[in-house]
């Protein structure tokens, strides 16, 4: 038996791996280059652009990351300049769909927050 074989993840243990992976994914430009791939292949540029904010290093720090994890596949053509386009892994996809149903229940709740921030900030401004 190797060590894959016993690996019993806990993403609540300080040194499981799988908590690291749900950093990956979950973090705000993880979920978002995710979410964007679930549209489909992009290109470095055009996925910035769609991935408002992100800068230039960070976008390619997530990609490579999430790339190693087996979430997304690279893909570069040689060519002069060369041609790298980035997509989904089928573990990617499953994972921009899980990442997409709390996007879509964030967004419908999103008064609710405000709402909640607003009641919040008007009870800490009297207290």
């Amino acid at each position: 038996m190797d060590e894959m074989d016993q690996l019993v993840p806990d993403v609540f243990a300080r040194d499981c791996a799988s908590r690291a992976v749900m950093e990956h994914v979950s973090g705000r430009w993880g979920i978002l280059a995710l979410a964007a791939l679930h549209e489909g292949t992009f290109r470095f540029n055009a996925l910035r652009r769609r991935v408002d904010g992100v800068s230039e290093k960070m976008l390619a720090q997530t990609l490579q990351t999430l790339e190693r994890d087996g979430f997304v596949r690279r893909e570069a053509e040689p060519a002069i300049p060369p041609r790298v386009e980035y997509s989904l892994t089928p573990l990617g996809g499953q994972t921009a769909e899980k990442l997409l149903g709390l996007i879509e229940f964030v967004e419908a709740h999103l008064p609710d927050v405000l709402a909640a921030r607003a009641a919040y900030d008007t009870r800490k401004a009297a207290g």
